[in-house]
């Protein structure tokens, strides 16, 4: 089946045994959103994306406006509805320090700098990821206590989050996993929609996700047709499959599949804060 949805489908009407349609169906965590959502202030269709060097590249978020190669149907679908909310500088512009993204930092920086960037940019929707840099300096239980604080006062200004784990990484598979976890645990602590990528990597390439193997000695750093790049850090991005939203491009570029799992999302985001059908 090439569209696999993150463990749901937001609003899918189902028919009953007796064949009556069901009630919609929303998930765990939109009604907190929505209670977040009637706080904010600010200007609909703004999205801040806060993470290090796997987020303000542009080969996250801002390739998803011009190229779409082999998208499922419903995938479209979650296009058209994203493009029509979004603001145009939310796709690319809104990347670097003063936005909340830069590369080699740590969920610290994000926990020192949070107000400022919802005072300058108070985002309707924030998707957070930070961790992989924090693997080197930080134990789990700071990483976790910081990544709530960060993700709380977002709440707190009205801004819907969407946190979103980090990647393995090599060498460091475990120690990725326990940070992945702690996210997950928060996102459930806070009734957060949750972008799991990293159990999605290891899904869909279980024995292989790892660029750094030998078998891709050969490869450029971000050309190897797996999902992390050569440096075992961050995500692939080969020119054959950039854009490519099969289920075969979805498996071997790193960039492609976080920009596929965050469009759903985020459409699913949208969608949750309309009214509820009567």
């Amino acid at each position: 089946m090439q569209m696999r949805v993150l463990g749901f489908l937001l609003t899918a009407s189902v028919l009953c045994a007796s064949g009556a349609p069901a009630q919609e169906v929303r998930p765990s965590w939109a009604e907190v959103a929505r209670r977040t959502h009637a706080r904010f202030k600010g200007r609909p269709g703004t999205l801040a994306l806060f993470g290090d060097s796997i987020t303000v590249t542009q080969a996250f978020w801002a390739p998803l406006r011009s190229a779409r190669r082999n998208a499922p149907p419903a995938f479209e679908a979650a296009f058209r509805r994203v493009s029509a909310a979004l603001r145009p500088e939310c796709w690319s512009e809104w990347k670097g320090p003063e936005f909340g993204s830069e590369g080699g930092q740590t969920v610290r920086w994000a926990d020192q700098h949070v107000d400022a960037w919802l005072r300058k940019l108070n985002p309707e929707t924030a998707v957070i990821m930070f961790g992989t840099n924090d693997l080197r300096t930080l134990e789990v239980e700071e990483y976790r206590t910081k990544l709530r604080s960060v993700a709380q006062r977002c709440l707190d200004n009205g801004t819907v989050v969407v946190l979103t784990t980090i990647p393995p990484r090599h060498g460091m598979e475990s120690k990725a996993e326990q940070f992945a976890k702690a996210v997950r645990e928060i996102g459930a602590e806070l009734k957060l929609p949750l972008i799991d990528l990293h159990a999605e990597i290891l899904k869909r390439r279980p024995d292989d996700w790892n660029g750094a193997l030998e078998r891709f000695q050969g490869f450029d750093t971000f050309e190897v047709p797996t999902l992390l790049s050569r440096d075992g850090v961050h995500p692939s991005f080969p020119k054959r499959s950039q854009d490519d939203y099969s289920d075969e491009g979805l498996r071997s570029s790193g960039y492609t599949l976080r920009n596929y799992l965050t469009l759903l999302r985020y459409s699913e985001v949208l969608e949750a804060l309309q009214p509820a059908a009567p």
